[in-house]
């Protein structure tokens, strides 16, 4: 057995730095996304992020509103029904971090490309609007030339245009479950996440449940992210919290909105950062900080019943932590 469970400080310690290009998978923008991953790296103060995102979370928000972000890259920045994201907004209209904007066909394309290492890729989407034309890349004209520059088809002569491959330093992956090797399934929707753990350099997933090998074994053919691309497993319940995460919990819809809020100055952006970031010292204080009591109200959410075929399998507390200082973080 490659048992690759580490804590979440080591993981961000051992695998994150600064001016980094990172990025993290996301079922929609509120859904699964290791949004405590990005916490964690704000109490450790990596700085100089170039982030990307299929879609912007709470997690980029975060980063952004915080400063550590200078370049993103997304294919959709909104929060859907809890607005715009105030933290990410702040950060380019302000000027300190520029963003690249892409669609949500052209950005997992990207990722496509980078999986199999070709050198660009073709497309007929966002030829002849802004998302080709306009560019943030100091010294960038209008219309850009090399954001989707234009190249012929060899075959029919047809001018399509050629959008870069994505191959991040550093992937951080929400799934809801996965064994000590690194074996994932994911309920819900996948969002890219099957394509960013193949483009990615290096991936750290990070488990809502940590499962006995069996159950990888009787579903052989749910696991979308094969332990052989995972470089570290974390165990934390509620990573995407105050998002949701699909047969696991609801998302904390107060928490999104007052989060979003307090992103939206300076002067909020600290309070929550003091409050919701710098505060708790382990897994059972982040618990704590997001209370016991509506923990169990949003884990009680109609998809709860997705996780029962698993259950069985799931491995409790005490046997996770044994695991954890006998892995690759010990």
């Amino acid at each position: 057995m490659n048992n690759k469970l580490i804590t979440l400080e080591a993981a961000v310690r051992r695998y994150t730095r600064d001016s980094m290009q990172y990025a993290s998978g996301a079922a929609l923008p509120v859904g699964s996304d290791a949004v405590v991953f990005g916490r964690e790296m704000l109490r450790q103060q990596r700085r100089h992020l170039h982030a990307i995102f299929h879609c912007n979370t709470q997690q980029l928000n975060l980063l952004a509103a915080a400063g550590a972000v200078d370049v993103a890259e997304c294919g959709f920045t909104g929060l859907e029904g809890f607005g715009f994201a105030n933290g990410l907004r702040r950060a380019v209209e302000s000027g300190s971090m520029r963003l690249e904007d892409y669609s949500n066909l052209t950005l997992p394309l990207r990722l496509l490309g980078g999986a199999f290492n070709w050198p660009f890729v073709p497309t007929t989407s966002n030829i002849g609007s802004d998302l080709q034309h306009l560019s943030t890349e100091p010294g960038a004209d209008y219309p850009a030339q090399r954001k989707i520059p234009e190249v012929i088809d060899p075959f029919t002569g047809r001018i399509v245009g050629a959008l870069s491959p994505l191959r991040p330093e550093l992937a951080a992956i929400h799934v809801t479950m996965a064994d000590v090797e690194g074996n994932a399934i994911m309920l819900g929707t996948e969002w890219s996440r099957f394509e960013l753990s193949r483009a990615a350099q290096k991936v750290v997933l990070l488990a809502d449940h940590i499962v006995d090998g069996a159950c990888i074994r009787q579903y052989p053919n749910l696991v979308r992210i094969p332990g052989l691309l995972v470089e570290a497993v974390v165990y934390w319940p509620f990573t995407s919290w105050p998002q949701a995460s699909c047969g696991v919990h609801d998302s904390d819809d107060a928490h999104m909105k007052a989060m979003n809020q307090a992103l939206a100055t300076a002067e909020g952006t600290a309070r929550y950062l003091d409050a919701f970031v710098f505060s708790w010292r382990n897994r059972d204080d982040y618990l704590d900080l997001i209370g016991r009591e509506l923990i169990a109200q949003l884990r009680a959410g109609p998809t709860a019943f997705l996780l029962d075929p698993y259950r069985q399998w799931i491995l409790p507390d005490a046997q996770i932590e044994a695991l954890t200082a006998a892995g690759v973080g010990s």
